[in-house]
């Protein structure tokens, strides 16, 4: 509230003419003075009876309603990358399949386990291995009907039909078609949304090793399946891949990043300087799937630095709740311990003009007070009336 400046008027003894000036009251000055002051006191008392008020509020409060410009920050995404192996680390150093798989699923593929499934409960399946033939060769008819209905014709039907497109029936290495391919599918649950390009590496012992990366660095391609990749020959030193450039490249197979799939092309593995050794006759039950998984653990046994190498690569959204507590708030706990008596008074009399407590965990509720999610922190933090906390709580979708 506000008066303007100070009041005019006439004289009651004399008409002064339009241009004349006007003379002010006698007193008027005082009386404005006097008025202003009134009310700079009674606003002045309203701010402070708001501020006491507020304040009274603030130190009993329990719930903070959300400033959705200032306190939430939504939609922001980032890529996360961890090792695709159990524990997310990103080499795998054991190398077990189970017994468990009948005499028909052997024939089929193999699941390779971190650690002996046999002996150790906590072994947990990380991909599985296969072979696959386009006629069928490498492996036994077992149904009876004479239809050449093999496993390995069975295997590269399969990945066929979900990488090739519908007019497509042959896998492709460097423009060359091949009958033969080794399957490496990783678990679901291990490369999440993909493998991460560029951090695979697969070394293989037969003859000699072999050390086999993808060509993300330098090329990569849009298929049926979606990212395509070649498997060529080359390492990853320190987390680059190093490789002899796009001429001197060796290509082995190809890679599915989104669909966690490794495809080797069985003729190369065959030629020197790895030599696989790929059994091929019609009617033999060659198990060809375990070649590769033997070719992958005496690399690893020959030299520790020489296991497979990978990482998943996922996309994930995030929320990101700023809970903001100030001095005058959150000072009074509703833990039992705090109060005494039962009047409900504060247990020591400190509590009174220089609460303390700790905070350990922060809420978030809903508009029906009901609580969906909870951020802990580290370690419990003092707050008083001369500390502001300042929570930063994500949320990843």
């Amino acid at each position: 509230m506000a008066v303007r400046g100070n009041f005019y008027g006439r004289s009651r003894q004399s008409s002064p003419r339009m241009d004349s000036p006007v003379s002010p009251v006698r007193g008027g000055g005082a009386v404005n003075q006097q008025v202003m002051s009134l009310a700079r006191n009674l606003a002045n008392n309203i701010i402070r009876q708001r501020e006491l008020a507020n304040r009274r509020a603030r130190l009993g409060r329990i719930y903070t309603s959300f400033d959705p410009v200032d306190d939430i920050l939504p939609n922001n995404q980032e890529t996360v990358t961890r090792g695709i192996f159990s524990g997310n680390v990103g080499t795998l150093t054991g190398y077990f399949t189970s017994s468990t798989l009948t005499n028909a699923q052997q024939s089929y593929f193999a699941d390779v386990y971190d650690k002996n499934p046999v002996s150790d409960s906590t072994a947990v399946e990380q991909f599985s291995i296969a072979y696959g033939h386009y006629n069928g060769s490498g492996s036994k008819d077992t149904t009876g009907n004479l239809n050449n209905d093999t496993p390995s014709r069975a295997i590269y039907k399969q990945y066929a039909q979900l990488l090739l497109a519908p007019d497509d029936k042959k896998f492709t290495f460097d423009g060359t078609d091949s009958n033969s391919i080794y399957v490496i599918n990783f678990n679901r649950a291990r490369y999440r949304e993909k493998i991460d390009p560029g951090n695979m590496e697969i070394n293989l012992k037969q003859a000699a090793v072999v050390r086999l990366i993808d060509d993300s660095i330098i090329s990569g391609k849009i298929g049926e399946a979606g990212l395509i990749y070649n498997v060529v020959s080359g390492s990853i030193d320190a987390g680059t891949s190093i490789h002899g450039g796009a001429s001197n490249m060796t290509h082995y197979g190809l890679l599915y990043p989104q669909h966690g799939i490794v495809l080797l092309n069985g003729d190369k593995l065959d030629e020197a300087p790895l030599s696989i050794g790929t059994e091929l006759g019609s009617a033999t039950q060659g198990h060809n799937h375990m070649r590769l998984y033997n070719a992958m653990k005496v690399s690893y046994a020959a030299d520790a630095t020489l296991g497979l190498q990978a990482r998943s690569s996922e996309a994930v959204k995030s929320t990101y709740y700023f809970v903001r507590m100030k001095n005058a708030e959150y000072n009074y706990s509703n833990n039992p311990s705090f109060i005494t008596g039962s009047l409900g008074q504060l247990a020591y009399n400190t509590f009174v003009y220089d609460p303390q407590v700790y905070i350990t965990t922060a809420g978030l509720y809903n508009e029906r007070k009901e609580l969906l999610a909870v951020a802990k922190l580290s370690q419990p933090l003092l707050k008083s009336f001369t500390r502001e906390v300042l929570i930063k709580v994500k949320l990843d979708f």
